[in-house]
């Protein structure tokens, strides 16, 4: 054998000896800029974050691509590697009702509750799911809050397409789609938990509407079962000017929160969404009874409810993450799109500019928004042992050259279709902006015939306001 030959199956010998002795791991995802939204929030340059199976097995510089090899190998470019985003409040299925009737005047009694009681089905529910779906997917969030009917076919798309959501049955006092009254609510929220409780993505969870849609009885019942059967509780809290009166009116004078600290409705596993018709008192009862709180800015500023005091609520260390609300309340399902609205309006309510800085914003997106659904121990942060639910946002893009600061590039600059990189649980969903879960021009299409049925019926009809 010549000494070129030699050197060569040399060579060949080491390579094979390292790759031998290197662990094996699944997926890695090299080159990137890494913010690990630790204790530290530490970034990393040139990071690495190394996945086994559905979990995040090693976080660091490039030293860590010798300790491991894996089959799929993702080279990021300095692209941001990041925690998967977590929308803490929605109502996904909504999507097939987006743009419709959007400045009309107390537009959820008005035109979303009799729009609802004419086209809400299981077709209905499962179409806009899937549309929501892929929308989430494409925006980088990998864990949902939702809210709606016939909450199960919610469950079966997301089963489907690898998305990890916490779903709640919704509960109302009026007939409704899949439930004549708040019984037949509870019974079909019962049913649907102990059908998933075991799934693992899938967290089912009560809904009751709000404190106001909802007796005390039935409120108070909710939150027993929720206790015995470990599930959260998500509902519309302190939310509207009708909420608060109606509550005042049955209580005396008493505000929504103080109202249901008093029924003892109010705990770890409630999830409140918006918060925003809140008092000093009202905020000590949110931190005192652990709640999670669900901030919707887009939403709230649209249907020019006001602006939650959030900045207040973070000084008392209340739980606060962001949602987008609904599709007809927000027009949009990723709180990508939120970051630079929580960014701004913050600091105008408050008339600082150093108030809501963008990584305090970025936290709320992703650790702050897991503390919300009590997973933090799961999600929210890239730390070995967590969950492997990872977003990758493209930094060559024009809206995010040049980068100084990932935080600030994040929150004031980038949006939805920034997001290069979805994975969940370990597996990718999204790659390159190509979904590989699911067909999008089919779901799409579906969508866009459903519109028709509602042009046809609610629309051309005349009979709720366009």
């Amino acid at each position: 054998m010549s000494f070129t030959k030699s050197l060569l199956a040399l060579a060949t010998m080491t390579a094979s000896f390292a790759s031998f002795s290197a662990t094996p791991a699944d997926i890695m995802i090299v080159g990137g800029t890494v913010l690990t939204m630790d204790a530290k929030n530490r970034i990393i340059e040139n990071g690495t974050v190394v996945i086994k199976e559905n979990k995040i097995i090693a976080v660091g510089g490039p030293e860590l691509t010798k300790d491991y090899h894996a089959p799929n190998v993702l080279n990021v470019e300095g692209d941001i590697v990041m925690p998967g985003l977590i929308n803490t409040h929605t109502h996904a299925s909504m999507t097939v009702f987006r743009s419709l009737a959007d400045d009309v005047p107390d537009r959820l009694h008005r035109y979303i509750f009799p729009l609802e009681s004419k086209m809400v089905s299981r077709e209905m529910v499962r179409i806009g799911a899937n549309l929501a779906n892929i929308e989430m997917i494409k925006g980088g969030v990998t864990t949902y809050v939702d809210m709606y009917y016939f909450e199960d076919e919610v469950a079966k798309t997301v089963d489907k397409i690898g998305l990890r959501a916490v779903l709640g049955e919704s509960v109302i006092q009026f007939p409704v789609a899949d439930a004549k009254n708040a019984d037949e609510g509870i019974q079909y929220a019962i049913n649907f938990i102990n059908q998933y409780k075991d799934h693992p993505r899938i967290t089912p969870a009560f809904a009751p509407h709000a404190p106001y849609t909802n007796s005390t009885e039935h409120l108070q019942q909710i939150s027993k079962l929720s206790q015995e059967l470990d599930v959260p509780v998500m509902i519309h809290l302190a939310e509207t000017d009708r909420e608060q009166e109606e509550i005042a009116k049955r209580t005396g004078g008493k505000s929504p929160v103080q109202y249901m600290a008093d029924i003892g409705a109010l705990n770890n596993k409630v999830i409140a969404a918006h918060a925003i018709m809140v008092n000093e008192q009202d905020m000590d009862l949110l931190k005192k009874f652990d709640v999670g709180v669900a901030h919707n800015i887009s939403a709230n500023t649209k249907s020019a409810k006001g602006v939650a005091p959030v900045t207040t609520m973070l000084e008392k260390g209340i739980r606060v993450g962001l949602g987008t609300d609904g599709p007809m309340s927000s027009n949009t399902l990723t709180t990508l799109n939120e970051l630079n609205l929580v960014g701004k309006i913050h600091k105008l309510e408050n008339k600082d500019r150093a108030a809501m800085p963008p990584l305090t914003v970025v936290e709320l997106a992703t650790k702050g928004s897991a503390k919300v659904l009590h997973m933090e121990d799961k999600l929210g942060s890239l730390e070995t042992g967590k969950l492997a639910d990872i977003i990758v946002i493209d930094t060559k893009s024009p809206n995010m050259v040049p980068m100084y600061s990932p935080y600030a590039a994040l929150v004031y600059g980038a949006n939805g279709a920034n997001v290069r990189h979805t994975i969940v649980d370990g597996k990718v969903l999204m790659q390159d902006r190509q979904l590989l879960t699911a067909d999008e021009k089919v779901i799409i299409q579906e969508a866009q015939d459903f519109a028709n049925k509602v042009r046809e019926t609610v629309i051309a009809s005349g009979e709720v306001v366009k």
